[in-house]
C-alpha cells in the first residue's frame, strides 16, 4: 500500500535544521514495516541524515558547502535572482532533493545519531513542501 503526506515547513534561515521530529509530527500511523521517501519540491534546498546530536556539525556543513561553493563567482550566468541563488542550486544538486529511509515497528528506523536534516540555501528562501510517501 502506498499512502503520500504533504508537509508544509515554515521558514528557516539559511543553513542546516535538524528537522525529524517536525517530519514525524506531520506523518500519520506508519506501517509495522516499509519504507518512506521524502522529497523537497524545491532547486534551492535539499535533505540530508546526518549528526543528530552536536550542533557544530550543522555549522559547519554550512562554512564547507559555502568554501566549496561560494556567492559571487564570476563564473555564473543566472545571476538575475540574487547572489545565494546558483549556488543554491548547485549546493541543492550536490547533496539531493530526496532520502529514503527505512520503517521498522512503525517508527524510521534512523541511527542512533542521525537526523533528518532541511538544507536551506538560500537568506529567504520561504516556507518549504516536502511529500512524503510511505510505502508498505
Amino acid at each position: 500500500m502506498v499512502n503520500q503526506v504533504e508537509i508544509t515547513l515554515n521558514e528557516c534561515r539559511r543553513g542546516y535544521h535538524l528537522i525529524t521530529r517536525e517530519i514525524e509530527a506531520h506523518l500519520p500511523e506508519l506501517p509495522k514495516n516499509g519504507i518512506i521517501n521524502l522529497c523537497i519540491q524545491h532547486t534551492s534546498a535539499a535533505l540530508s541524515m546526518n549528526e543528530n546530536a552536536d550542533p557544530s556539525v550543522r555549522r559547519d556543513f554550512e562554512s564547507f558547502i559555502n568554501k566549496l561553493i561560494p556567492e559571487n563567482d564570476p563564473v555564473y550566468t543566472h545571476v538575475l535572482e540574487g547572489s545565494d541563488d546558483m549556488p543554491a542550486h548547485l549546493k541543492s544538486s550536490l547533496l539531493g532533493a530526496s532520502l529514503t529511509i527505512p520503517i521498522m515497528d512503525r517508527r524510521l528506523k534512523l541511527g542512533t545519531w542521525q537526523g533528518i536534516y532541511l538544507c536551506e540555501f538560500r537568506n529567504h528562501g520561504g516556507n518549504r513542501r516536502i511529500v512524503a510517501t510511505i510505502i508498505s
